[in-house]
């Protein structure tokens, strides 16, 4: 078919191919579990209002590029895409516009869908999850059974961050600056019962599951901080005068001669139980009260100013040397992490020493670090002798801890102990929109799990759905609903009327995209063990410390359970950069510099965006946006397209590009699989230069460039793979192969210089010999030498020099 003087038409050419892809079912993956399988997922986006912004192209069409590539190579792929759905955003939205959140999701979904199919992924749309979808969160609702039935469930009066506006409560990382990250508008902390997950329980378990995947290195490293191991002793500290001890958590016993002073969180419940003997009652009182303002990631900010309040009254008594010390309330100890209470030794400690310069409090140094450490300065020492610490003068820090640690535990006042950052999962939200929590709360039975038979337990289909003023859940208010009878004693019952929060439905997500319409199970025990692990999960860099983390402990505890055949549920994790606004701030309304992908493809086209996004740079790495870059890619595709005027006969590469060939074909073969696919597009960019020079592309080299380019320009490279005759479709063609050999050129190019300077360049074998190389030089610019030689040098490869005066 003759396309010459034809444009190439984006718009008429995706829309047909997209189509033929849907009635040929061309992306689903089989049920012939005898195939080798390959698991490529990326994160399902939660469908805003909004719709897709030109981030998300980013990480999905790279690993579409995977899977597209997998398929020819033979692999049974599931690459599947669903829907993170429920949450506060639509909740809002939907109190504020007076439409159900259902109805609200529906369209969301709807919008969403349209816009990534635009784009021509090669989902498996057959597989498509919804969190809202009652029978995906029936198993929500049944892992959840699961965890209380083990005692990893459980309710406990929390602290929580509550919106003054939104009349519900906030995850910290939705709190900034003191306000809610939604509205705007105040934030304070509320004393809730909450449901806990306890995740704790799998701390050492989680650590150990890293050594085991392949994750970049930055993911392992936030995983392993905020998971927090680290080896220390408990130490009992007696508050003067009272039965009470105040017990802390040090990872330093051998600084126990330097704690001048303590600090309390404010919430510490010491404060109330001696109420009466704080005689600045009222001060420690307002500053509760402003501490119960600030989220916990504001108040254990390192570089925040140091606030406190010495309690007037009370006391501590340093179990080492007896001698009595101060205790302060301060909002940088939390209650939420370790006892609520620390020993200072402002000598060496960051936080400490600025603590103690601003309230003019004792600064002891107990370990020398080889210098003398001046009255303005503290050291950070983890290595040293111990100084003015009695009994463990003069030994080094890692026999004084030792040393320490038996002392403590000889006198019943400490002991060794392993502890973890890593808290408990606050998991209930008091919210409509969310999963119901399947427990009823018996004044007989107490707390009681539903039958797994009466799951799903639906959210009730209510007019309204209003936050309250209480800081109960909207659903607390439809009593119709509430009110039911226990499972176990058949008395009268209360459902719980917290739902789950948003990180519920995705941490298990992806194994039901293994067996989305099982009935009897979340996914069959033969889809589980075919396709787990995921072999490669990509997403942004922002949920590697929380939804990995969530996800792996829910993976763990169902492996434990027998319920999946994996202890991990992915094998390899990696995560892209931002895509920011043309002058390098991140995209926002306010800033006027987002970007709307829907126009990109109106006007340029899916490829040119699909191109565009995985040429803009370093995939791991923030890159800026740039309309003249994406005028450059469609230049590019252009390019490409008219490859078909001069396209001649020939079955085989010729020799003039056989090289070449097999040099892309491994190019672009590797940096597929290496996240570099700006190099690899660019390696075609080259390609297609030297075809144009040559003024000839035949139909054996042409075969192999569109299969290369395919995976990232899918919609034009099948559009001239029909006009061309080809037989079949690119995307069930076979990956081409490289012959090694044929990757090292028959000939090298080398600059012939005179005195460091170049001055002509010869063509020769690639294995040429100096003398041979250096002859042909000297013949090549042998009018130019018009001086005595007094030193001729080759560097194999490089270059010929020839010295002369």
């Amino acid at each position: 078919m003759s396309v010459k003087g034809t444009p190439y038409n984006h718009r008429a050419i995706e829309q047909k191919w997209q189509k033929i892809w849907d009635d040929e079912k061309a992306f689903a993956a089989t049920d012939d579990y005898s195939k080798p399988k390959y698991y490529a997922l990326v994160e399902f986006p939660y469908p805003s209002g909004q719709g897709l912004h030109v981030g998300h192209p980013r990480p999905y069409t790279a690993l579409d590029i995977v899977a597209r590539k997998r398929r020819m190579q033979g692999y049974n792929v599931l690459y599947p895409m669903g829907w993170d759905a429920f949450g506060l955003p639509t909740e809002n939205y939907a109190i504020k516009n007076k439409i159900h959140p259902r109805i609200v999701t529906e369209n969301n979904v709807k919008h969403f869908k349209q816009q990534l199919h635009s784009l021509g992924y090669s989902f498996d749309w057959d597989r498509e999850i919804n969190t809202t979808d009652p029978q995906y969160y029936k198993w929500t609702q049944w892992i959840f059974l699961k965890l209380f039935k083990e005692g990893l469930a459980y309710k406990s009066e929390m602290p929580i961050n509550w919106c003054t506006s939104c009349k519900v409560g906030l995850a910290n990382e939705e709190v900034v600056n003191g306000v809610c990250e939604r509205c705007g508008s105040p934030v304070v902390r509320k004393v809730k019962s909450q449901w806990m997950l306890k995740i704790t329980d799998y701390a050492e378990k989680l650590l150990e599951g890293l050594e085991d995947v392949d994750y970049i290195e930055r993911v392992k490293v936030s995983q392993k901080n905020w998971i927090g191991k680290s080896q220390g002793a408990e130490v009992e500290f007696q508050v003067a005068g009272k039965e009470e001890k105040l017990t802390v958590y040090t990872t330093r016993p051998d600084t126990l001669f330097g704690a001048t002073y303590m600090v309390v969180s404010p919430e510490h419940p010491m404060l109330d139980k001696y109420k009466e003997d704080i005689k600045n009652w009222d001060a420690i009182q307002d500053y509760r009260e402003q501490a119960a303002k600030k989220s916990d990631f504001e108040r254990s900010e390192l570089a925040k100013e140091k606030t406190g309040v010495a309690i007037d009254g009370l006391s501590a008594i340093n179990p080492v040397n007896e001698k009595e010390i101060p205790i302060w309330v301060s909002d940088y100890v939390l209650m939420s992490y370790g006892t609520g209470a620390i020993m200072a030794v402002p000598a060496h400690d960051t936080r400490d020493w600025e603590f103690a310069k601003k309230f003019d409090l004792p600064i002891i140094e107990v370990v020398a670090g080889g210098e003398n450490v001046q009255e303005e300065a503290y050291t950070e020492v983890a290595s040293g002798k111990l100084i003015n610490s009695g009994f463990l003068d003069g030994l080094e820090v890692a026999e004084a801890k030792k040393k320490m640690i038996a002392f403590l535990e000889e006198k019943g006042i400490g002991k060794s102990k392993t502890n973890f950052k890593l808290r408990d999962w606050v998991f209930s939200r008091q919210r409509y929109w969310g999963e119901p929590i399947p427990i009823v709360k018996c004044e007989k039975c107490g707390y009681v799990p539903l039958p797994e038979s009466e799951l799903p337990l639906e959210l009730p289909d209510v007019d309204s759905y209003m936050p309250t003023d209480n800081g109960e859940s909207p659903l607390a208010a439809m009593t119709d609903w509430v009110n039911t009878t226990c499972p176990c004693c058949g008395g009268p019952a209360q459902r719980e009327t917290d739902t789950m929060p948003q990180w519920a439905g995705s941490s298990w997500y992806f194994l039901r995209y293994t067996d989305p319409k099982n009935t009897e199970a979340l996914a069959s025990k033969e889809a589980l063990k075919y396709w787990l692990p995921v072999d490669w999960y990509n997403g942004g860099m922002e949920h590697t410390t929380l939804h990995l983390l969530y996800s792996r402990f829910w993976h763990r505890f169902l492996y434990d359970q027998g319920v999946v055949p994996t202890k991990e549920p992915y094998q390899k994790r990696t995560s892209h950069g931002m895509i920011l606004g043309e002058n390098g701030e991140k995209m926002s309304k306010s800033r006027g510099n987002v970007v709307n992908p829907d126009d990109i493809v109106m006007d340029y086209g899916a490829d040119t965006l699909r191109t565009y996004e995985m040429f803009i740079g370093a995939f791991d790495l923030s890159a800026s946006w740039s309309e003249n870059g994406v005028k450059g890619c469609r230049r590019f595709l252009d390019r490409v397209w008219k490859l078909q005027e001069i396209l001649v006969d020939g079955n085989e590469y010729r020799s003039a590009f056989e090289t070449k060939m097999h040099q892309t074909i491994q190019k672009v073969s590797s940096d597929f699989e290496n996240l570099k696919y700006n190099t690899a597009i660019a390696a075609m960019m080259s390609l297609l230069n030297d075809f144009y020079k040559e003024g000839s592309i035949n139909r054996a080299e042409f075969k192999t460039f569109l299969i290369l380019l395919n995976p990232v320009a899918p919609h034009i490279t099948e559009e001239i793979w029909e006009n061309c005759g080809y037989e079949g479709r690119v995307y069930a063609q076979t990956w081409p192969e490289f012959d090694e050999a044929k990757t090292v050129e028959d000939t090298i190019e080398l600059p012939v210089q005179i005195n460091g300077k170049t001055r002509a360049v010869v063509t020769l074998p690639a294995d040429v010999d100096k003398d041979t190389a250096i002859a042909a030089g000297k013949e090549l610019i042998a009018d130019k030498l018009t001086g005595t030689i007094v030193k001729e040098i080759y560097v194999p490869g490089r270059i010929i020099n020839i010295v002369q005066k």
